[in-house]
């Protein structure tokens, strides 16, 4: 049964020098280019993007990067105290999510744990907490411990939590499981076998994701200030605000700088425990 597409565009049969043929069916090409100039017009329109305004305006994108490339450090004195409170956001958001996921990790592990409904049930709350953006996260915690820094602590640890969880049940699952096979055969716990055989293997890979997830902390942690959820994002949202670009460039320069000593210090730390 021939499908549409060889209805319409009929394929061609082509003769050989040895006299054998050959069907060459008509090429799909141009139809897969149609649809996506079509798909592009329609997206052009549904986001209603203007070229014209693209092309008078785009220059402006270049005036606002050198006031941000020329930045007053004469501000730095106001950015001092909201880039520690983002800093420690981020390492005690990421500390308390990492406690907290070591052991869901374990019930999420489906050669630790042999419930099916409780590893399905859990790994469904960490796909949803993953989905979940940062910013939503502080939304909804400022909606429930009011503004400030604790709200933006507490998104920080749910998305740690969730990220550090993810990463280390799938570890787990990998792992030699004949150390701890042997010690359930002479009858210990499954918490006592996963401390003394597992917990030897698992520990350097967990102690470097959660290095890392303080790496990553430090960078989303920056915009929770949107929200109302304290840090360095509600000084940078004041100054985008009133236009003052280069007092943005000297609170992105000292973000840069915080960021880059933090990844230093986690990247030494991780090749130490590799």
């Amino acid at each position: 049964m021939k499908n549409a597409y060889d209805v319409l565009f009929p394929p061609q049969t082509v003769t050989l020098a040895n006299g054998h043929s050959v069907t060459k069916r008509a090429s799909r090409m141009p139809v897969i280019f149609a649809t996506v100039l079509i798909l592009i017009f329609l997206s052009l329109r549904l986001t209603q993007f203007n070229v014209s305004i693209l092309v008078k305006r785009g220059n402006q994108f270049f005036v606002v990067l050198a006031q941000i490339f020329q930045p007053d450090f004469s501000y730095a004195k106001y950015v001092w105290v909201p880039l520690f409170n983002t800093i420690q956001m981020s390492i005690v958001g990421a500390f308390a999510g990492g406690v907290l996921a070591l052991p869901f990790s374990v019930v999420c592990s489906s050669n630790i744990n042999t419930n099916k409904m409780v590893i399905n049930i859990c790994r469904l709350l960490l796909s949803i907490l993953r989905t979940l953006p940062t910013l939503v996260l502080a939304l909804i915690a400022t909606l429930i411990f009011n503004l400030g820094t604790f709200a933006g602590t507490v998104a920080i640890a749910i998305f740690n939590f969730s990220m550090v969880s993810k990463m280390m049940y799938e570890h787990i699952e990998t792992l030699d499981m004949g150390a701890y096979e042997a010690m359930e055969a002479l009858g210990a716990t499954r918490i006592r076998a996963f401390i003394s055989a597992m917990m030897p293997q698992v520990m350097p890979v967990y102690l470097s994701t959660c290095l890392y997830s303080v790496e990553t902390t430090v960078r989303s942690a920056s915009v929770l200030g949107y929200v109302g959820a304290g840090g360095i994002g509600l000084v940078l949202g004041e100054r985008l605000s009133l236009r003052e670009y280069y007092h943005v460039g000297t609170i992105i320069f000292m973000l840069l700088g915080a960021v880059f000593v933090i990844e230093t210090v986690s990247r030494y730390c991780r090749k130490k425990l590799s």
